[in-house]
């Protein structure tokens, strides 16, 4: 007695494609909607600590929290301005005002102090403090 193959063949492609129109589709991850992170306005104001004090050492090096931000000889302060701008924009966020502190040692030259404020200027800071040395 031999088992015809045939019939055979013939039910195990009838299975396969019915297993294979019975399956779900994954959507395509172009289909799949997503939002990304904005900004958002408070009610109310944070209690966060609101300022920034920037340092100008002796070689005129800008830091700002234990980093330097740009060349001494720099003639603008680029990356200080980015990253006070973004700290101004933070702080109107907050509802509170942004304040930055100037810290220069006692030989730097006045115009890298004017390059730091020039800084607060462009990023719109407008409650700028200086700081005195304890060496006095």
């Amino acid at each position: 007695m031999s088992i015809p193959i045939a019939p055979m063949i013939d039910v195990v492609f009838l299975l396969l494609i019915y297993f294979m129109v019975s399956s779900t589709m994954e959507r395509q991850e172009a289909d799949l909607s997503f939002q990304l992170p904005g900004s958002v306005e408070q009610d109310e104001p944070l209690d966060l600590p609101d300022e920034q004090v920037i340092e100008i050492r002796q070689n005129g090096q800008v830091v700002v929290n234990d980093y330097p931000y740009d060349a001494p000889d720099a003639m603008r302060l680029d990356e200080l301005a980015a990253m006070l701008t973004r700290f101004h924009e933070a702080s109107s966020a907050n509802k509170v005002e942004a304040i930055v502190t100037i810290a220069p040692a006692d030989t730097v030259a006045h115009a890298s102090i004017v390059k730091v404020m020039d800084a607060c200027s462009f990023a719109g800071i407008e409650a700028v403090n200086f700081a005195l040395s304890d060496d006095s």
